[in-house]
Parts: structure tokens; sequence; C-alpha cells
């Protein structure tokens, strides 16, 4: 692709571009990565994977340099979808919006992104190779992953960073947001495959967002979040056992196998962890049959000021019987920030204690 055909394309699309900075307190990191600007007033469309955990947004109009915070509106983890707010914005340019039903294999593409978080926009340029494929995608040392449907395929040199940007036809219309990428090595060198979410689709499931239309994938808004780590399966993956000394043996039976949560034993009285790296194999656990063990409240939450710590184990919320962590997930999934909501937890010295505390709001998963 020719150098000018590459220059028209970054300078139609440049001004609805914007870099965004994550703080995911609670996991100890930092993310960045790009959002395309759909509306005058700010709203901002992007990867699900690029608000995941946060604790704070914000986002830079690379453009103007003018800085804004922001909110996320909603998400779609099962496509990858989500929809920020940039805090007091109007008046900003959007990306021109193409059609993904009219993109061929073999079209020529440039897609854009925050390559690497340096702030800035790069682009790289490619074709189209494939249609309507299928790919597992997770995050670098991440042990989740999402099955994504109907991706468009390029060779355009998509990296970490470019997440939530624009894969742009060469007349300057954006027909995919920059999601994934995976490098195969072909004989002596590699070859390096992207994969963009059609725009189409994209934008569908972003108006479902902006309108407040949840479904069974469609998040909008976010749900209660006490501050508790609780115990999971070596495959990450809540655990469905409901004995709390059950919860435990598979923890200890993961750090041995070199997963989970780190080998730190910690004893009952230890004070609130700063992140979910900080949370270890308890001491001594509450005697109790069933429940959700907690290995720690994270401070700054309504769990570590309500005092819940290391071994204890809850056994009711709001009413209804706490079981395995999957039955505490899904009654905190439920309920919203700022509601008041009771709850019972036994203590390693087998003494039950009752609170009532009010939800913040749950980073998106």
């Amino acid at each position: 692709m020719s150098p000018a055909i590459t220059g028209k394309v970054k300078d139609a699309v440049l001004p609805g571009l914007v870099t965004i900075s994550g703080n995911l307190k609670y996991q100890g990191d930092a993310d960045a990565a790009t959002g395309m600007v759909i509306s005058s007033n700010g709203l901002v469309l992007t990867n699900n994977h690029v608000i995941n955990g946060t604790t704070g947004l914000s986002a830079v109009v690379v453009s103007t340099g003018q800085r804004f915070s922001a909110k996320w509106l909603g998400y779609d983890k099962s496509s990858d979808v989500a929809v920020i707010q940039l805090v007091g914005a109007s008046g900003l340019r959007t990306v021109p919006l193409g059609n993904s039903n009219s993109v061929k294999v073999g079209d020529g593409v440039v897609a854009m992104g925050n390559a690497n978080g340096t702030g800035g926009i790069s682009t790289v340029t490619g074709r189209v190779t494939g249609l309507n494929k299928s790919i597992t995608a997770s995050d670098d040392g991440s042990s989740d992953s999402e099955n994504l449907q109907n991706m468009v395929e390029t060779d355009a040199d998509i990296i970490p960073g470019d997440s939530g940007g624009p894969l742009a036809s060469t007349s300057g219309k954006v027909i995919g947001m920059d999601t994934a990428a995976s490098t195969n090595a072909i004989g002596y060198g590699s070859q390096t495959v992207g994969f963009a979410i059609p725009i189409n689709r994209a934008m569908s499931i972003a108006q479902q967002i902006i309108s407040g239309h949840s479904s069974s994938v469609v998040r909008v808004g976010s749900a209660g979040f006490l501050g508790v780590l609780v115990t999971s399966g070596s495959n990450g993956q809540q655990s469905t056992d409901p004995n709390p000394s059950d919860q435990l043996q598979q923890q200890e039976q993961a750090e041995n196998q070199g997963g989970g949560l780190g080998g730190t034993q910690y004893p009952p009285s230890s004070s609130c962890l700063p992140s979910d790296a900080s949370a270890g194999i308890p001491s001594k656990i509450a005697p109790v049959s069933s429940g959700t063990l907690v290995l720690g409240s994270l401070c700054g939450t309504p769990a570590s000021s309500a005092g819940l710590g290391i071994g204890d184990v809850i056994t009711r919320l709001n009413g209804a019987s706490v079981g395995a962590p999957s039955s505490l997930v899904g009654i905190l999934g439920s309920l919203h920030s700022g509601q008041s909501v009771s709850i019972t937890w036994v203590t390693p010295s087998d003494v039950t204690m009752n609170r009532s505390m009010t939800l913040i709001a749950a980073p998106p998963a």
C-alpha cells in the first residue's frame, strides 16, 4: 500500500481516536489501549478486555491532547465489546464508520492503535486474509479466555496496545475493531495474524449498551462488590465445592502444582490485602461445613471495613444462603453498587458475625 493512501486513511480516522489508560488497583497493575469515539459527547467503543478489572479509566484525544476521566457504561464479554463515556466531553470528532458486510478477502487495510502503550497512534498496513474466523483469545499471563466468533482476519501487525483501535479500509472507513493477534512459526520465520471484530457487529452491541438494555451476555452498569478474595480451582474457574475445608484442600493442591494465588500462609488476624496477588493459604479456617472460604479482603473495600478476614467463611448474604464461591458471585451479580446488604460469616475461632454494609461498584469482568 502506498504511503499516500496510508496517510489519507490516517488523516480520516485519527481525529476520532483516543488512547485509554486503566488503573487495575485490585490487581496491582495498569493497562493501556485504544478507543474509537462514536458520539460527539464522548461515547467511546473499545474492547471488553481493555476495561476488564479496571478501577479507574482516563483517555486522551490523540489529535487535540484533551484529557478526560472516563467511566464504563457496559460490556459484552462474550464478544469482547465495551463502551466507555468520557466525562464532560462535547464537540468531539467521531471515527468514520464503514460497512463490514462488504469486506472481502484480499482487501487492503490499515490497522491503527496505541501500540505498546506509548500514548501515540501508529499505523500498519496489510490485507484481509480471512472472514468469519473463530478464535480463542486471552491476555498474556491470564487464565481467562473467550471464544470469539465471526472475526475478520488480517496480516496487519496488530500488537498489544492496539486493542480497541480501528481496522480501516483504504477509503478511510472503519470496518473492524482491532482485538487479538497471534504469531505462528512458519519455517525459519514467523507470521503475525491479527483479528478484528466486524464494525457492524461491534456497533450493534454498543447501541444495546448505550440504550441500557442488559441481556444474558450484555452487562449494563456495575454489580455490587464486597472486596473478598475467594478460592478457585487450579484452572482459574470458580470452585463448585460447597465445603470450605475441601475448598482449602483444592487451593493447597493448586499451590503444590504451581498454580493458584501464591504459596504464602497467613494467620487469621492478617490485615487487608493490597491486591489479589497478595492472597495466600489461610493457616486456619472457620469450623463450618458449607459457605464460601475467604482468602482475604482487599483494602478500602466494604469487606475490609467490616472486618472480614482470612479464614472466615461467609454463610449468608442478604438473606440467601451462601455455598460455593459461585453462589456468592451469583448473588452479588444481582445486586448493585450503593445497595445496603446484610452478611453473616463465621470466624476461625467459631464466632458468628452479622454485619450490614454498603456495596461499592464491582470492576468489570
